[in-house]
């Protein structure tokens, strides 16, 4: 009884999204990831992404972001996509061609419309108009053909007078100049590129205060609230990217080997740049890539600093051959030396409940510097196995002392195939990995290195499930352990979440987060190389596992919501106010705040959600929760390891929207979560900090 009681807490604690509600003045910056691109904003990529619509699951996202931290009171001169830059998105769709099989390229143009002002927007007129052509290759960049003449980039938000008043553009509201800027391509792609709210959350502050994150003084604060990005979005129908140009409908599995695509994005400045007597630029000669970007915080990360320039002027093609450069960066990752007592784990608190396997199955130790699973090569244990596979066994056990090769390496660099072991531990024999197990990823490409891989036959899971989860592919592994829906045979099936990151990665999925889960060995647990703590005789879900399933960094979500159209992104932060922007408040934008609200997604309002404040909190916290229907309704409070801490409400209530106190009275310190149930049903957990 107590087991089953631990799953379903397990399956709360980590089965739906845990709110973190935060809001400071924001001046840091991020996403610039190397000492010479640091230098150069307009030409540096920040984010990429690459999802199934859910909106039209006939079509592919990819967003590439570039320009970090842009205030949005950014004048008179604001941001903007670079005239001399080469912008590209790359994919690669076929494990028999080399290199890239589609290019998108973009290039900007600009024309100032008044130099008599010094204002950005004037009369109608703007300031250093941006537009743009996009070409497309589909062979390898060999030849391009025009697909978007005169692309619109929308002006900055600059403020409501210069863009809704006769003094200015006398533009309706800022959204109409969004839609009329969404392209339709010649080639059957919508695009869109311009302005938006960086859709990228993280308490840099705090992670790059040698890993402060949760902070263990202090408040959480994302450090690109408020800050805008600069965004080259497509949407692209699924047959295009397929290499035999199938529709998803046509796929033979939800996991078909031929929907994999690796993406990657990069930013290229011609060789030569002279300064004129006028101090105008010229530049001239071949076109050299300065920015890459394909998994989020490869570079910024798991890089060391004296390697990170190098490293962007190469491709995810070169990756593969550069082992012995990079190799050991992801065989033994600096971060993980801070996840290990034997090393420097003391050094840094906040990491304290991620710990990596030392004895795994009483045998196995993935540390820096030890063998992993190593020692098995060659023997009968991996019969049958892509561990033996002659391919790629050198890839994924190149040698002793390189740990990480068989989980963060190829989830980095190759992508994870459906093959034993790489399946989750549901059906296997307690204790042997090996054996098949339950497939919940296939994004397997293995002729190049660091890109974003996405399996684009595996359906979108809605945003207003309650199984949607920020946690992407660990949430899926975890229903697929644990839910009862799922975890009854070894047979592939449509688990919630095997669309997230690290398969492609959609805006909501917390990567910091599911990164340094990774880091801390949650992959390895998931297809059954249990923690130190785990016993044959009783249940996987330990201590430890609860531990690292339940980290968080302190901040889980983007400071504004996610739009539920293309190009799904929200609007650029207004100029005008303060903490670098101020919410929009008037009926000409959607309301932006620190909790998305239900509305701004187009989707109807829950049954029942609540909120928190503030978060992190010392005695007090209030609990504002909304009920949609006449309902029981239970409010119920648990510490970390589900034990039940307190009963806040349990009655019927009528529709309308309460408020309640938890008094933590002499509870310790450390995370709680509080769930939300309707008629008995789970609906909502939100996690809040005692300091």
């Amino acid at each position: 009884m107590k087991q089953r009681f631990i799953l379903r807490r397990f399956v709360m604690l980590v089965g739906l999204p845990v709110l973190a509600l935060f809001c400071g003045v924001l001046m840091s910056s991020s996403h610039r990831e190397a000492p010479l691109i640091a230098n150069d904003p307009l030409a540096d990529n920040t984010d990429l992404y690459a999802f199934r619509s859910p909106a039209n699951p006939d079509k592919i996202v990819i967003i590439a972001n570039y320009i970090p931290a842009e205030l949005p009171y950014g004048g008179p001169n604001y941001y903007n996509f670079g005239t001399d830059v080469r912008y590209e998105i790359h994919v690669d769709n076929n494990v028999e061609t080399p290199g890239d099989d589609i290019i998108y390229r973009f290039t900007f143009s600009q024309v100032n419309e008044d130099p008599t002002t010094f204002f950005n927007i004037r009369l109608a007129k703007q300031n250093l108009k941006t537009t743009y052509t996009l070409q497309r290759s589909t062979n390898g960049g060999q030849s391009f053909s025009t697909i978007v003449s005169n692309g619109i980039v929308p002006p900055n938000y600059i403020g409501r007078r210069s863009i809704k008043r006769s003094v200015g553009l006398n533009a309706p509201t800022y959204e109409s100049l969004i839609t009329n800027a969404i392209m339709n391509a010649a080639s059957g792609e919508r695009v869109f590129a311009g302005p938006v709210d960086d859709p990228f959350f993280v308490d840099l502050g705090g992670i790059f205060d040698l890993g402060d994150a949760p902070r263990q003084n202090g408040t959480p604060r994302d450090g690109l609230a408020k800050k805008n990005v600069h965004t080259l979005a497509l949407e692209i129908p699924i047959s295009t990217l397929q290499k035999d140009h199938k529709t998803a409908e046509k796929a033979e599995d939800i996991l078909d080997d031929d929907f994999v695509i690796g993406v990657w994005a990069s930013a290229s400045r011609q060789k030569i740049k002279t300064l004129g007597e006028d101090a105008m630029q010229s530049n001239s000669g071949e076109w050299v890539q300065v920015s890459r970007l394909g998994m989020p915080l490869t570079n910024e990360v798991l890089i060391a600093i004296g390697y990170k320039d190098y490293w962007n002027a190469l491709t995810p093609y070169q990756d593969l051959n550069q082992l012995s450069t990079f190799g050991n960066f992801f065989y033994n990752p600096e971060l993980a030396l801070y996840m290990d007592d034997s090393k420097f784990g003391g050094a840094v608190p906040a990491f304290s409940p991620l710990r990596i396997q030392s004895h795994s199955l009483g045998s196995f130790d993935f540390r820096n510097g030890h063998s992993g699973l190593f020692p098995l090569k060659g023997t009968n244990a991996l019969k049958g196995t892509v561990l033996n596979d002659p391919k790629y066994r050198d890839l994924l056990l190149p040698g002793p002392g390189k740990p990480r090769s068989v989980d963060l390496w190829p989830i980095f660099n190759t992508g994870v195939p459906n093959r034993k072991p790489y399946q989750l531990a549901t059906g296997k024999k307690l204790g042997i990995p090996t054996n098949p197990g339950k497939p919940f990823i296939n994004n397997f490409l293995p002729n190049g290195g660091d890109m974003l891989r996405l399996n684009m036959a595996v359906p979108p899971t809605p945003r207003n499930s309650a199984d949607f989860s920020s946690l992407g592919l660990i949430q899926a592994a975890v229903l697929g352990l644990t839910d009862s829906r799922f975890n009854k045979n070894k047979d592939l099936q449509l688990i919630p979440n095997m669309d997230g990151f690290p398969n492609g990665r959609r805006l909501e999925d917390d990567v910091t987060r599911i990164e340094l889960q990774a880091v801390s060995g949650i992959v390895l647990a998931a297809i059954g190389l249990w923690y130190d703590d785990f016993q044959v005789s009783g249940s996987p879900v330990t201590k430890n596992l609860l531990n690292v399933l339940t980290y968080s960094t302190g901040i889980e979500h983007n400071d504004a919501a996610f739009q539920a159209v293309f190009p799904y992104e929200q609007l650029p932060w207004l100029g005008t106010g303060e903490c670098s922007g101020e919410p929009v408040t008037d009926q000409s934008s959607q309301t932006i705040t620190s909790t998305p609200p239900m509305e701004n997604l187009n989707m109807a309002a829950p049954e029942l959600y609540m909120k928190t404040s503030p978060n992190p909190f010392v005695s007090s916290n209030t609990i504002l929760y909304h009920v949609e229907t006449k309902s029981k309704i239970q409010l119920i409070v648990y510490d970390a390891l589900g034990r039940k801490v307190s009963v806040l409400v349990n009655q019927e209530q009528e529709p309308g929207t309460y408020t309640i106190q938890w008094n933590s009275g002499n509870n310790p310190k450390g995370t709680y979560y509080i769930s939300a149930f309707k008629n008995g049903v789970l609906k909502q957990t939100v996690g809040v900090i005692k300091q």
